[in-house]
Parts: C-alpha cells; structure tokens; sequence
C-alpha cells in the first residue's frame, strides 16, 4: 500500500533555502506556510500544487486543520481520475461531516464529468432519482415524465429544446417527505439537465462546445445539495424538479423563429436555440410554484455573461427579494463558497421583447447583449409564482474547462454547500 504524505499547517515562513515557496518538504511531511488573511485559498493552492507535483495519497495531520480548511484543501486535491486518497482529522464529527460532503460532490463530480454519450437525459433523471430514494428510503417518491408524455401534460419547453434528440427528454419530479402526506412543502428545487449543447440551429463553435456535458450541472447541483441535507438529517418537505434534455441538430429539432405557448400562457419567441437553459427551467419553475413552496430555489449553468461578470470562483445570484440574497450570502460564507449578487429589477422581464410573442428568450446578439444574465433572470422570473421567496443561481463556479490554481478541471461542486445549508435553515 503506498504511504500517504502526512500534510500539516503552520504560520512560521519556510526556511531560507525554500526561498519564497509556500510548501516545504521534510521526509514524508509537507508544510503549507500560510501568510496573510485569505488561508483558505492559500491551502486549496497548495494542494494543488502538490498534485501537480505528482503527490496522490495524503494525511491531513497537525494542529489548525478546522472543517473549512479541511473541505477547501480536499477541493483544490481532488481530480476528475481517480487514484487519490486523503485521511481527515479530528474529532469524529469533523470526520463525519466531511464524509457526508465527500459523498455528495463524488455523486455531483461523477454526474457532471461523465461523457454525453454516456448521460441520456432519462438516465440523468433516473439515476438522480436512485441516489436519493437510496438515501431517503420511503420518504422519497418519484416520477419521471418523458418524451411525448411532456407534451401532454404541457411542459413545452422541456419537450422543445430536447426534440431534436433521439433520446427523449424527461422531467423528473421527486418529493422528500418526512413528515407525512399532509405536510406543506417548504422549499422547491430546480436544475437545469441539458446533457449535452450543441447550440441547436444557432451552432456552438467547436471549442464552445467541447465541455458542455457541463450544462446539466445545475440538476447535478440541486440533487448533490438535497441528497448532502438528507444525510444531516433535514427534516422537512422538499419538492425537486429536474429539467433534461439535449439540444441538438436534426429535422424534429426547435427552430429560430419558433414560438412556444407555456402552461401559464406566456407565450415566448425563439430567437437564440443556444438560450435553451431559461427555456426549459421555465417548466421547472411553474411546476416549483405550483407546490405551493414558500421558496423556491433553481441552479443552472446558464449564460457566460455570468461568467465574465464575476469569473469562476463565484456564483452569481439573483432575487427581487434583498433579504434572500443576503440569507444566500450568508449561508454561503458560513461554509466557505463565494455569491455574488447581480442586478433583477422588474424591467429586466422586458429586456427580451418580441414582435410577435410575450418575450424572446434572448436578444438576438452575441451572447444576449449587455446585461445579459439579468436578463435571463428576468425572462425566468415570468414563471415563478408571485407570492414566494425565489433565488436564482447561476452557476459560474460550477464547472472548470482546465486546471488553473484552484481546481482540476471538470466539476468542481461549487454551489452544493450553499444550496444544503439554505434548505436546513
């Protein structure tokens, strides 16, 4: 069995013959030299590194190692291969709580690096499903509505951005109920699962298209945080919907110019077939309201503007409601992920007008113009239901196309922590 570096933290600096280097290296011990205020980016860094170097098996060891430096160190360690080992430290509730985290982003990082060939939306659907009902047992149910059975019961935009796919689109609807049938639900969920985007008719270019197995990260995302608050033991009713389909090229494919008349009555023209996520999260989000939840939550990997607004190490939040950013803020603080704010006024429902529908579901300019996140939030703020609390992420963070400082690429679970500890408060 191959021996594990022993990993350990001190705020004294590095010998002089390590010059500047913030690890240093004695036998089998490595020393993170932490220096100035930001250490938990200082130690995801320095796993990194030490990945880098080519260092797969690892014990935390030592004094100063609390459950956020723990978590941040095993983010910036882990990789999309498997080959990696690292032993916690602590007491047995330190322990278990990083377990039950690891547990979630391995099932958030497996669903979100896998191949699209290998990830159908029915079985997006279906394996999220398992996951939970294997952790929830009989206080999970499910059903997944698929291909033409979308159209019956009129979730149109589901039903629309996946038609052009041999594999049928599918909704997932599960219910976790601890507390009995009669029980009010008190928080929905929501997911953007688009296996895999191609763009439809308004073609993604090849090196925009190559990581975008990614896009169905927000259903991956919601299920991970769900799935990690059912292990703490969440006791309460929880309603989630995931909205999978793949948006690609073929003669049954949505087409520009196309208008969709939703089970609400909005009725919204096709401008842009790569704005599919805000299509077919409107589904997700009327069938959220419709649970009578007093709030709703919904993740998506949904626009680059998010992305060029606050880059990778945050996700960006929306709400016209001050207090439940505030909350998200500090319920992410507190496990240590990175929100940001974005402006939704009520005018940025009006941002993607139509000569011939209610709305558009973008601007018909590169990247949906300025704005063009707010936007997005506004054309989904049409479908949620006036009276509750809603919070929208977009998750900017969520997903690494290559190894930079912080992460490996692929998954990086940013988000799931977030989502779990507003669902417990």
């Amino acid at each position: 069995m191959t021996q594990a570096m022993r990993v350990c933290l001190t705020s004294e600096a590095a010998a002089a013959h390590w010059g500047k280097a913030d690890i240093s290296f004695e036998g089998d011990i490595a020393r993170i030299h932490l220096q100035g205020a930001d250490t938990l980016r200082q130690i995801q860094m320095a796993a990194r590194k030490l990945r880098a170097q080519g260092i797969h098996n690892v014990a935390l060891d030592g004094e100063g190692w609390d459950l956020s430096r723990q978590w941040q160190f095993a983010q910036g360690f882990v990789t999309a291969k498997a080959g990696w080992s690292i032993d916690w430290t602590g007491d047995a509730a330190t322990r278990d709580a990083l377990e039950q985290r690891m547990e979630a982003a391995r099932f958030v990082r497996q669903l979100t690096n896998e191949t699209p060939e290998n990830l159908p939306p029915v079985k997006l659907a279906t394996l999220a499903a398992n996951w939970l009902k294997q952790l929830g047992g009989d206080k999970v149910s499910f059903r997944i509505i698929e291909g033409e059975q979308l159209l019956e019961e009129q979730w149109i935009g589901v039903h629309a951005v996946g038609r052009g796919s041999e594999r049928p689109p599918a909704m997932l609807e599960l219910d976790f109920n601890p507390l009995g049938d009669d029980a009010p639900v008190s928080v929905a969920l929501v997911g953007k699962g688009i296996t895999f985007d191609s763009g439809g008719y308004s073609l993604k270019a090849s090196e925009g298209m190559l990581n975008m197995k990614c896009d169905m990260g927000g259903a991956a995302t919601v299920t991970g945080a769900l799935g990690l608050a059912i292990k703490s033991g969440l006791n309460k009713r929880v309603k989630l919907f995931l909205c999978c389909a793949e948006n690609l090229v073929s003669g049954r494919a949505y087409k520009l110019g196309d208008i969709l008349t939703y089970k609400n009555g909005v009725t919204v023209e096709v401008v842009n077939t790569d704005a599919e996520g805000r299509l077919v999260l409107a589904d997700g989000l009327q069938a959220a309201s419709a649970t009578g939840a007093p709030f709703i939550i919904d993740a998506a990997t949904l626009t680059g503007a998010a992305v060029m607004a606050v880059g990778g190490n945050y996700n960006a939040i929306f709400s016209p409601d001050a207090a439940v950013l505030e909350l998200a803020k500090t319920k992410a603080s507190a496990v240590a992920e990175r929100v940001w704010p974005l402006p939704l006024d009520p005018w940025h429902k009006d941002m993607c007008p139509s000569a011939y529908a209610d709305t558009a579901n973008s601007r018909p300019v590169k990247g949906g113009g300025a704005g063009g996140a707010s936007n997005a939030a506004g054309f989904l703020w049409r479908f949620v239901r006036e009276d509750a609390k809603w919070l929208h992420i977009d998750l900017a963070g969520s997903f690494e196309d290559s190894a930079g400082a912080l992460w490996a690429a692929g998954a990086t679970t940013h988000g799931v922590l977030t989502i779990a500890e507003l669902l417990k408060d």
